[in-house]
């Protein structure tokens, strides 16, 4: 039976956009991004030993490596290896020279190392988007196109599906993965966004159950879907701009939440004064996945 949650600031970052938390299960570290100030950050999970790496520009997500040395960043000229103890960054592929308003956004790597990730258009009206899929070996496909703002991409315990969401079309949409190949095909609407309060898709994760949540940026909620698409739960957030979540913690059970500080563009809305912290909910009665590292 769910319990009745716990929310606290973890850490009063004031990032300008945070996004992107990904629990290292072996380092037993959280790490998480500052999109629009082009940082990434990392800590205990608890909030200690707190460090961060700026790359220079707008980064849309990130994945530890298998051995732990680099990380693999999606920032707007493309991929990019960041050596975690020296700051170097080498590029390896820019997947779209030929789109200067576009940037690459949100990404999660599959349980064979391979790194899912999309782009987006930087003022989110043109469908201008694609989501891609990178392997170890260098070898980058494109999975979809014709996406405004690329968010969520997430997998089920198996690995068999392939959840993703083009922000503003209110749709959650699950694919069918093929993990020896990477293909996702069948495309099909997995879930409806309600979008009456505001609210918009963005970050989301799988829990060990299945059960899909999401944050609902502008909305200030995290919502939980069952399996078959139906919402199951809702959990309200002390900031209307929650971005992304992933559990972690040593017992998987804690649920890190991040924040924007400033809106990217003037028509959306301010917040209040908790606005860019990293939160932290317990008491949820549910566990996450450890997420997979990059790499063969």
């Amino acid at each position: 039976m769910l319990k009745s949650p716990h929310i606290e600031v973890l850490l009063d970052v004031k990032t300008t956009l945070g996004e992107g938390p990904v629990w290292d299960a072996e380092s037993q570290r959280l790490h998480w991004i500052d999109s629009a100030d082009g940082r990434i950050f990392r800590s205990t999970h608890d909030g200690r030993e707190l460090r961060s790496w700026h790359v220079g520009e707008p980064i849309g997500s990130m994945a530890v490596s298998r051995d732990g040395s680099f990380f693999l960043a999606a920032l707007k000229s493309g991929l990019h290896r960041i050596d975690a103890a020296s700051g170097e960054q080498e590029l390896l592929v820019d997947p779209e020279p030929d789109l200067p308003n576009n940037r690459l956004n949100d990404g999660k790597v599959d349980r064979q190392g391979r790194f899912i990730f999309g782009s987006m258009d930087t003022l989110e009206e043109q469908a201008s988007g694609r989501l891609y899929s990178f392997t170890p070996e260098g070898q980058l496909s494109t999975l979809d196109e014709g996406i405004v703002v690329s968010n969520g991409p997430c997998f089920s315990p198996d690995g068999r599906t392939l959840y993703f969401s083009d922000t503003w079309t209110g749709l959650i949409w699950s694919y069918d993965y093929d993990p020896s190949t990477g293909a996702a095909t069948n495309r099909r609407t997995f879930a409806t966004v309600d979008t009456s309060t505001g609210g918009a898709a963005d970050g989301a994760t799988v829990d060990a159950d299945g059960y899909l949540w999401q944050a609902l940026v502008y909305g200030g909620k995290i919502i939980r879907y069952a399996p078959d698409g139906s919402v199951d739960r809702i959990v309200e957030t002390p900031v209307l701009k929650v971005t992304s979540l992933a559990f972690g913690g040593p017992e998987m059970d804690t649920l890190f939440i991040t924040s924007m500080a400033k809106p990217p563009l003037p028509r959306f809305p301010e917040d209040g004064q908790q606005r860019g912290s990293l939160f932290a909910v317990s008491g949820l009665g549910v566990r996450g996945l450890p997420e997979p590292r990059f790499g063969a």
